[in-house]
């Protein structure tokens, strides 16, 4: 669904000037229900302006009056003809300033752990140049030797989703071409979703191996005499002494 601009300021005038719920509220501007009982609370965005939608030509007035009415009736946001293509427009991945210095980083990773990824792939990923990627490839950037490969999920540059997408991509390409992967390349093809559903004990070896594990083990079981009970009970000193007390006798 398509917020209206200044969806939070949006929140805070429908919160003061309306009897609407958090529900209805949360859903026409984005928002989480509680973000919204929040702002009624005076806990979130304290010292924001209210913003009129309606003034500003972006929802009817008959919409709240609907939506007082009926706390079922979901707010729609006004038709804007100047709005329609935005969210086809494409252009570089936007990093913030505070995580632009670790870009380095997770290109190095990338490059490490996934070097069947192009750099047309790294730069949309990381949003970098691809000269920058080559230096790292090539380990004649000016900061290489103090560089740490860093996941670049963990770091926030991208998606879990969106490098594994990119990573199947890569395999399918390479699959066609006819380049034969190594088994250490193919473990790094697992998705996330295919690795959350991976049983904590689900065994790790081939199945063909693990057929002769399973055998040995049921003949160390099968070899082992239970016929003595009591030597469940004895300890290795035990015997020793029981010979003393023979001889003393």
């Amino acid at each position: 669904m398509t917020k209206p601009l200044m969806a939070k300021a949006t929140a805070v005038w429908l919160v003061d000037n309306t009897t609407l719920s958090f529900k209805q509220i949360a859903d026409f501007c984005g928002m989480h229900e509680l973000e919204v009982q929040g702002i009624a609370d005076g806990d979130v965005a304290t010292g924001v302006k209210g913003f009129d939608p309606v003034a500003n030509n972006q929802l009817d007035a008959s919409e709240i009056e609907k939506g007082q009415k009926n706390p079922l009736h979901k707010l729609k946001l006004k038709f804007n003809a100047a709005a329609q293509g935005e969210d086809k427009r494409r252009g570089p991945r936007y990093t913030p300033l505070s995580k632009r210095q670790d870009r380095p980083n997770a290109i190095l990773w990338l490059v490490k752990f996934h070097p069947e990824l192009t750099d047309g792939q790294i730069a949309k990923l990381v949003g970098t140049t691809k000269p920058t990627i080559q230096s790292i490839r090539e380990r004649t950037h000016w900061n290489i030797q103090s560089m740490t490969p860093i996941d670049p999920v963990a770091l926030g540059l991208c998606r879990q989703t969106e490098l594994d997408s990119q990573v199947q991509q890569a395999a399918r390409k390479r699959a066609a071409e006819g380049v034969v992967m190594s088994d250490d390349e193919r473990r790094k093809l697992v998705s996330t979703e295919q690795s959350l559903a991976m049983d904590e004990d689900e065994p790790r070896v081939a199945p063909e191996f693990e057929i002769f594990t399973r055998k040995d083990e049921e003949e160390k079981e099968e070899s082992v005499d239970y016929s003595n009970a009591d030597s469940f009970f004895t300890l290795p000193g035990d015997e020793r002494d029981a010979d003393d007390e023979d001889d003393r006798r």
